[in-house]
């Protein structure tokens, strides 16, 4: 039978190494799970791509709009 001493510090080497792999995979989720919050804030606020072209498109037709507007109003 192994000595009391050698048991509990095997049990501890074990503990120990369980415990730094449990950081691990905790500090690989926290970081997943920070990209998808930034990914759904951007999302959320129109800062992807598409929501920027959609934007801009959004702008120059509302920019059309006015001119055209001014123009009728020059008119009248």
């Amino acid at each position: 039978m192994a000595a009391p001493e050698n048991h509990t510090l095997r049990l501890l080497q074990e503990i120990r190494g369980a415990v730094g792999a449990l950081d691990s995979k905790v500090d690989r989720n926290h970081e997943e799970l920070k990209e998808r919050i930034e990914s759904l804030r951007l999302a959320a606020f129109g800062e992807s791509v598409l929501g920027r072209y959609a934007t801009a498109e959004f702008e120059e037709r509302i920019s059309s709009l006015e001119q055209r507007i001014s123009a009728l109003e020059r008119r009248g």
